[in-house]
């Protein structure tokens, strides 16, 4: 397929709106018509202002505060961490002068994200099936989804409007779509994963057991008194305050302890320890896990040209949010004011073949497969924060401990 058109100047909102709208309309979520933008921008240079202006200070404290806003200590790095425009090797560092407790806090947070990466890269069918333990199932589903309780409609809001939640927000939703009401955690999933602008198979998914109690065996209960301790003006305002449906802890039980799926023989792993040249590269293929400019296979081929490819029966199986779709394409049009952009859409392995590439690896299984039938010429090592090892990766605190940084 030829390439599509150029891409816009990405400090012309309405042009990116409009681009989005014409060349990946038909595969939003909300149809052409209903692209907007998230409360994200997109690119190096906001991932790069976002990172100069981060102030951690008061984390331990404020991370899990929901509103008022101004309030919040969440750092929202999240949206450019997914795409690789800050690495969680940049956020480490970063925060190394901040007060100890807001940054051993902070840490710990950004190596939760490496363990979802090095579970997702081990074992990544694992990670949709319970990993410990099924499920709760409540005995009397609750009756009633509370639509118009105003927690849950803010919530909504934000998800579908910002395409970024609080942490703490995440863990409501996901605890009342499951453990109050017994829906199933993966098609919540997935609808998160339609909508975050930092939406990952291994962050979200890890987050969703260990909220429902798939991962440890106890699950998260959501119920009034959270929303009055971390956002008390929704209890306020809401039409249910003296009828309200979550006033005490879901009545759900931990499932029982399950078998780990086995590993299959297809897991991306952790990819080379050092670049792996078999051929001189003629383009530099980046994915959707990398579009930073410190992009290692960027870095290495300053003069290549850069081919990028929005995976067109993958993205109509997804039917992600247009606001996800905008984020992306912001992220391309501002690398184009620096290189060569060739921006194309179809299957990856079609619009990639014959073409001696450089890339940088990267630990989804997704990028294995497609790999595999590719003239990968030169493959750059993926900038891991802690390089996998032998780990056991049973819990989070266990591994944790096993971890040197």
């Amino acid at each position: 397929m030829p390439s599509l058109a150029a891409l816009p100047d990405v400090d012309d909102h309405d042009a990116v709106l409009a681009w989005v709208a014409t060349h990946l309309g038909h595969l939003a979520l909300e149809g052409p018509d209903g692209v907007r933008a998230g409360g994200h921008t997109g690119g190096q240079a906001a991932a790069d202002a976002a990172l100069a202006t981060l102030d951690v200070t008061g984390y331990a404290r404020s991370r899990s505060t929901v509103l008022p806003e101004h309030r919040r200590g969440a750092s929202r790095m999240s949206p450019y961490v997914r795409h690789g425009l800050v690495t969680l090797p940049d956020l480490w560092d970063a925060v190394a002068a901040a007060p100890t407790s807001d940054r051993n806090r902070y840490r710990d947070e950004l190596m939760w994200q490496e363990f979802a990466r090095h579970l997702y890269a081990r074992t990544p069918s694992a990670l949709a099936e319970p990993l410990r333990f099924e499920p709760p199932r409540p005995p009397a589903p609750a009756a009633g989804w509370g639509e118009e309780m105003a927690c849950t409609s803010w919530l909504r809001g934000e998800l579908e409007g910002e395409g970024w939640l609080v942490n703490q927000t995440r863990m409501w939703w996901a605890s009342h779509w499951t453990v109050r009401h017994g829906r199933s955690w993966r098609e919540g999933e997935d609808d998160f994963f339609r909508h975050l602008l930092d939406g990952s198979r291994a962050a979200n998914r890890l987050g969703w057991q260990w909220t429902v109690g798939a991962g440890t065996g106890k699950p998260y209960g959501f119920s009034r008194w959270q929303v009055e301790n971390r956002a008390p003006q929704l209890c306020r305002s809401c039409p249910l305050r003296e009828a309200c449906p979550i006033q005490g802890w879901p009545d759900a039980t931990p499932g029982p302890r399950t078998s780990p799926p086995p590993a299959t023989g297809h897991e991306p792993g952790a990819g080379p320890e050092s670049p792996v040249r078999r051929g001189e590269p003629e383009t530099v293929w980046l994915t959707a896990e990398s579009l930073g400019d410190a992009d290692p296979a960027l870095a290495a081929h300053p003069d290549l040209p850069v081919v990028f490819v929005l995976d067109e029966p993958l993205l109509r199986s997804l039917r992600l949010s247009g606001k996800r779709l905008v984020f992306l394409v912001e992220c391309l049009a501002d690398l184009a004011g620096r290189r060569e952009v060739d921006v194309r859409l179809g299957r990856p392995v079609d619009e990639l073949a014959g073409r001696p590439l450089a890339v940088t690896f990267a630990p989804v299984p997704g990028f294995v497969r497609r790999a595999a039938s590719l003239d990968v010429a030169h493959l750059l090592p993926w900038p891991w924060l802690v390089r996998p090892a032998d780990q056991r990766l049973t819990s989070f605190s266990a591994w944790r401990k096993g971890v040197r940084r």
